[in-house]
């Protein structure tokens, strides 16, 4: 795909749905190249002596060459496979290396929904520029969005916004596993979850998971949480929750052997939990269901 960028027209709607595209496009720019693009409207230019503050947010991959990236707090080297977040409000200013020149994908975005994601604490980074190296599934998203706001066809927006929460999913994910890849700690946690999935009819005991791989309890549920957002426990109990759901739903079975079956010797244990995570008892969950269904 060659160098272009197009700035969007967000209508009410597409603002009342919470993530919205402002602009998008791919540049490359060649050793010794001006830089910024002086066609760039004024609330996109920027000179490197002043900076910039955007009322967006904005993502910006590097897929070729390297430069910097500076903010109020700290100047970043950025190479090939570094992408850099921009917050509202926050100054900042970027250019590639002279010898060099880079190839920058980015979008520019605003929403209700990212407002909150950040606000929440849910997105976080330490640092506005991760080296996530070079992945497909980045790549493929950026030109799909680029598609997308060429045709503009109706409901693009919305599209558009899926995309976008797509690359804040994979950057969020990356975020989660770096420091894990590769570790003895990640496979016990994933061997342990295959070891949940496997046994959810019955009934395991998690401490002793880590004591089989040499790995006190402690340190095995905080990177357990840390690594898959949810203590083991929780995380065990549901798979269990789902199976119920399922054996529910599928079978006449009678609550007490649902709970029997999953492991429960306490069907009032088995009740309480049920309705913690869904909000019904199992009876309340099979008599709406069979209402749903006619029976």
């Amino acid at each position: 795909m060659q160098n272009f960028f197009k700035y969007l027209y967000a209508s009410k709607f597409d603002e009342q749905w919470g993530l919205y595209l402002n602009v998008a496009g791919k540049n490359e720019v060649n050793s010794n190249d001006i830089y910024p693009n002086p066609k760039h409207p004024t609330g996109y230019f920027f000179s490197w002596d002043k900076g910039r503050i955007l009322t967006e947010y904005q993502i910006n991959y590097i897929t070729e060459g390297s430069g910097i990236f500076e903010t109020n707090e700290r100047t970043y080297v950025v190479k090939k496979g570094f992408l850099f977040i921009v917050k509202p409000g926050q100054w900042h200013r970027y250019r590639p290396n002279q010898q060099t020149g880079w190839t920058e994908n980015y979008v520019g975005f605003n929403g209700i929904v990212v407002d909150r994601l950040f606000e929440k604490g849910l997105i976080s980074f330490e640092r506005p520029v991760i080296d996530i190296g070079r992945r497909e599934e980045f790549i493929d998203t950026y030109i799909k969005i680029f598609d997308l706001i060429n045709n503009e066809t109706p409901g693009y927006q919305q599209v558009a916004a899926g995309m976008i929460m797509k690359l804040l999913g994979y950057i969020v994910s990356f975020a989660k596993q770096k420091g894990y890849s590769g570790n003895r700690i990640e496979q016990i946690i994933k061997q342990a979850c295959f070891t949940m999935r496997a046994n959810v009819s019955s009934s395991i005991d998690i401490e002793q998971l880590a004591t089989n791989n040499n790995v006190g309890y402690a340190y095995f549920r905080k990177m357990f949480k840390k690594y898959m957002g949810i203590s083991p426990h929780k995380y065990y109990n549901n798979l269990k929750v789902l199976k119920a759901k399922e054996l529910l739903l599928t079978t006449d079975k009678l609550i007490k052997e649902v709970s029997n079956e999953l492991g429960y010797q306490s069907i009032y244990y088995f009740s309480r939990l049920f309705k913690n995570k869904t909000g019904f008892t199992p009876s309340e969950f099979k008599a709406q269901n069979n209402m749903l269904l006619g029976k």
